[in-house]
């Protein structure tokens, strides 16, 4: 019953995956409240964790929340089912829609009311990715828990935002470390994040 839930959940993220991986963060934080199979700050980490490994960050999502859920039905076969089947929830979606537009492909192409959709959905998809990205810069630089303290300092999580600095500052504003590849940034952050314990 586990896999059908997660292939269905996945399925329904897949759906709505418009404008790539990001765009389907809201949905995860929807997925944490509905099956509380991971939580809000375990989103933060897989988006992390999903932005510094190969593939698109959607699938790794999906990989990641499957292997784990699955994982807790009792070891590695388990795991690997639960992988294989949230990442095939998610892009089934996908696949069923480009199989469809591969098949109508010259009547799409020259349609108008498909032509408008698709101009409808970039600001959709455009909103989705903002609402993640705002998501993740809130969960990590303030503490959300202590809202209801007021607005004090125990609200920011000051060792989040002196690391947003520091990363903003050696990638746009010092000559030397400007032009160093991303891969370098994402893994020195990890570093300090193990040192902190952030």
């Amino acid at each position: 019953m586990l896999y059908l839930r997660l292939f269905y959940e996945f399925f329904k993220t897949g759906l709505f995956a418009v404008g790539g991986g990001m765009a389907t963060i809201p949905f995860l934080y929807n997925m944490a409240d509905a099956t509380g199979w991971f939580t809000r700050n375990d989103v933060a980490n897989m988006i992390a964790v999903g932005e510094s490994t190969p593939g698109p960050i959607g699938v790794n999502m999906a990989t990641y929340v499957g292997y784990v859920t699955g994982g807790n039905l009792g070891g590695l076969p388990f795991a690997i089912l639960g992988a294989t089947v949230a990442t095939v929830g998610l892009v089934t979606p996908s696949i069923i829609v480009i199989l469809i537009i591969a098949s109508f492909l010259k009547s799409f192409r020259e349609n108008r009311l498909v032509e408008n959709a698709f101009y409808g959905l970039r600001p959709a998809s455009t909103g989705l990715i903002a609402a993640a990205g705002l998501s993740v810069v809130m969960s990590n630089l303030f503490f959300m828990e202590n809202l209801e303290q007021g607005f004090g300092l125990s609200l920011f999580n000051w060792k989040g935002w002196l690391l947003a600095v520091v990363l903003w500052l050696l990638t746009n504003k010092v000559k030397q470390t400007k032009g160093l590849h991303p891969i370098l940034f994402i893994l020195a952050s990890a570093v300090v994040g193990i040192v902190w314990g952030m």
